[in-house]
């Protein structure tokens, strides 16, 4: 047996440079000890002697695999540099490919790259500087006392070297002391195993912490997942985390208490300015639309650009009631005229039904749509939305007293009928209004555009085709 010596400081880049030495002369593992610090009597181990190899087969290892290897050697487990030796031994001769978890060696050292990389965090985290040096010298100088579950001392202080470059610090570990000084980082053995004292900053950030704590949103379980309480000890701060823990259901209900009730003046003046909807004796066809625009029954009207009122004769038999404006009906005002108004307009032509003599609206004035990047896509309105909308379309119905409903739908079929429930089975009957004005039920022209299947589009289509030469069948009849 071989006993292999590594200094206290400079472990990892020891343990390389003995590891790429021994497996160039083949040592295996078995035959190796390895020990940090000054060697132990062992009865099965002699001082190491390798001679250097007469051949030295040439080895590399990938960047991620020597970093991890590396990462792991900050680990606390005696057995950290056997294993790696035995990893890196099998990873040259090919006996082992990197990131294989089913092997258990890897799989133990990746493990244990986490939990040093998890404790490096925490030390970047909670190391608390207090000041030691006198406010007269050129360069402030701190001292830190932290307590890692691993020796990660070399690993974690260059974060601190050049996160405060411009002050000196010394932070000791009960390990290592890292010592920047001038620019210099070094490290030495840890003699001095007692915290500096507090500062005068301590109270302030004290106050600080106090202040910004926030009782409403007091999860104790996810704070102590990041800030376990084994470092609560190191932490200025953390004196006042159990008063505050224990007052916070008493400062949440104040904090409600205080809250205003009525909005404040500067509330009114940046509030949007909008315009006041006419009075209902004076609201007609005409003045509909700024009426419209002014609507806030939904929230839906104050994301839309504009309403969108019906258009048409006013004395038009036929009204065509729609689900909601589109994307091009939001930016141009008038109903019908994206895509599934085109659409409409192709199938009313082949059905004989002239757009221009009936009254094309929809059941919801305003466009309901949820941005995707820079589009807007058709958002169908709820129940409780379209509801809330009827108020217009029974004014529009009552303004022009049309002798037919052709219900587009099943949002203009449940603010006709009370019901927008079962379609497909209703389309083509005629069912009535609250006031007895007959309603013909069919699809909306948008359904057909999103069905995929050319066979169901075609039998869709001619099926719409087919209600509305049936709305131009009873409109002759009832004349």
């Amino acid at each position: 047996m071989q006993m292999v010596c590594l200094p206290r400081i400079g472990t990892v880049a020891a343990w390389r440079r003995q590891a790429r030495r021994l497996l160039q002369a083949g040592v295996p593992g078995e035959n190796l000890v390895w020990q940090t610090g000054e060697p132990d009597a062992d009865l099965f181990a002699a001082p190491e002697k390798i001679a250097d190899a007469d051949c030295k087969t040439p080895f590399t290892l990938t960047k991620s695999a020597l970093t991890s290897i590396e990462t792991a050697l900050h680990h606390k487990d005696p057995e950290r540099f056997a294993r790696a030796y035995d990893i890196v031994a099998r990873l040259a001769s090919g006996r082992l490919r990197w990131g294989d978890r089913s092997d258990k060696p890897l799989h133990c050292l990746l493990g244990q790259e986490k939990a040093v990389r998890r404790d490096i965090h925490k030390m970047h985290a909670f190391v608390r500087f207090r000041e030691v040096g006198s406010p007269d010298a050129a360069r402030r100088a701190f001292a830190a006392w932290f307590e890692p579950d691993h020796p990660i001392a070399e690993a974690a202080c260059p974060f601190f070297a050049s996160r405060f470059g411009d002050m000196d610090w010394i932070i000791a570990t009960p390990s290592l002391t890292a010592r920047f000084e001038n620019g210099t980082l070094s490290y030495e053995e840890t003699r001095n195993f007692s915290p500096p004292p507090e500062d005068a900053t301590e109270d302030l950030w004290r106050t600080y912490f106090a202040n910004i704590f926030n009782p409403a949103r007091l999860m104790v379980s996810a704070m102590t997942s990041e800030m376990p309480r084994k470092y609560w000890k190191n932490l200025p701060e953390a004196s006042l985390i159990p008063g505050m823990i224990r007052t916070a259901p008493e400062r949440a209900l104040a904090m409600q208490l205080a809250m205003p009730t009525e909005p404040s003046a500067f509330s009114g003046k940046v509030r949007p300015m909008r315009p006041a909807p006419p009075d209902d004796g004076n609201l007609s066809l005409d003045t509909l639309k700024p009426a419209l625009d002014a609507c806030r029954r939904c929230t839906i009207g104050s994301c839309a650009t504009q309403a969108v009122p019906g258009e048409g004769p006013s004395d038009a038999d036929l009204m065509i009631v729609g689900e909601q404006p589109g994307d091009i009906e939001d930016l141009t005002g008038r109903p019908f005229v994206g895509p599934a108004g085109q659409l409409f307009d192709s199938c009313a032509e082949e059905a004989g039904l002239d757009r221009t003599c009936a009254f094309l609206t929809n059941a919801v004035k305003h466009f309901k749509f949820t941005p995707r990047g820079k589009r807007r896509l058709h958002n169908k309105p709820n129940a409780g939305e379209v509801v809330a909308c009827r108020w217009w379309l029974d004014f529009e119905r009552r303004a022009v007293k049309p002798k037919l409903l052709l219900a587009m739908g099943s949002s203009a079929t449940l603010s006709l009928t009370g019901s927008g429930e079962s379609l497909l089975q209703r389309r083509g009957t005629v069912e009535k209004a609250e006031d007895g004005t007959p309603v013909l039920i069919t699809y909306h022209p948008s359904y057909l555009l999103r069905l995929r299947e050319e066979t169901q589009r075609r039998q869709a289509k001619s099926h719409f085709i087919q209600d509305l030469r049936q709305a131009t069948s009873l409109l002759r009849s009832h004349d």
